[in-house]
């Protein structure tokens, strides 16, 4: 089997297997693959705050395969393949673990508001979070405690989680300090990928300023989810100035995408 080679399907001849908020997955051309779709979906506070955005997809999808091949190089295990257009990317099937990894280096958000911090307060080391996913509940923080004892995941699978977090949110720290960014906080998710009768827990999901808090480090300017949560306008254009910092956008380049577009190589 040759995952590498594109065998492209129009959307509309594609078996839908899961729609989130911001992404569609549908069936892959091969057994144990799947297309991630990214939606201009912008959502907020369990989606009770909704607009469609153009061009926020493309630019999800650019960073997130951008940081999830920069992942694969130094040896983090994730679903990613690679990017098939605009708006798609070819991603290994997993199991995934109900919970999101909340991985915190400053204060801010739903932290800020919990323990009273001013938001921007230096947290004394990187605090790891978890929430059970569930958009009817809210999305409730949990305790290793509560994911034991339901079974969303054992003992072992906590710790290389939590070894997954911190690699990550090392890796990342390095390359958006680089391009004068801080990296605030992020969520992340994972799974099982089955390969025979064994299992590893691998990185999932997307990582994008949907679902990290970046920072300017000399303004603080917020170059994130938080412009829409927050009214603050701009999130097309802070969402670029990532992706051109990160040098994945030319300055000239235009992120709003129409349909898909296969992409060679």
């Amino acid at each position: 089997m040759d995952i590498n080679k594109p065998r492209y399907i129009p959307m509309s001849r594609r078996r839908r297997i899961y729609e989130g908020k911001a992404k569609i997955l549908y069936e892959g051309p091969e057994p144990g693959t799947l297309i991630q779709h990214f939606k201009d979906d912008a959502t907020a506070f369990n989606a009770k705050k909704h607009e469609v955005i153009e061009g926020k997809g493309v630019l999800n999808n650019r960073i997130s395969e951008y940081l999830f091949q920069r992942l694969n190089e130094i040896g983090v295990p994730t679903h990613f393949i690679r990017r098939l257009n605009m708006r798609e990317q070819l991603i290994r099937e997993v199991e995934i673990i109900p919970l999101e990894v909340v991985v915190r280096n400053v204060a801010a958000g739903s932290l800020a508001t919990r323990l009273g911090i001013d938001e921007g307060t230096q947290l004394p080391r990187s605090i790891i979070e978890f929430y059970y996913k569930s958009d009817k509940l809210g999305d409730p923080m949990v305790s290793e405690e509560h994911i034991t004892a339901f079974g969303w995941a054992t003992p072992q699978e906590i710790d290389d989680v939590m070894a997954l977090a911190i690699r990550v949110n090392d890796f990342l720290c390095g390359l958006f300090l680089g391009v004068g960014i801080r990296l605030v906080d992020f969520k992340m998710e994972c799974g099982r990928l089955w390969e025979n009768d064994m299992m590893r827990i691998v990185v999932s999901d997307e990582i994008s300023p949907d679902s990290c808090r970046l920072w300017d480090i000399k303004s603080n300017d917020k170059l994130d989810k938080d412009r829409f949560r927050r009214d603050l306008g701009g999130l097309i254009e802070a969402y670029t100035d990532v992706a051109r910092r990160l040098g994945i956008m030319s300055e000239n380049e235009r992120p709003q995408g129409t349909g898909p577009v296969l992409v060679k190589g």
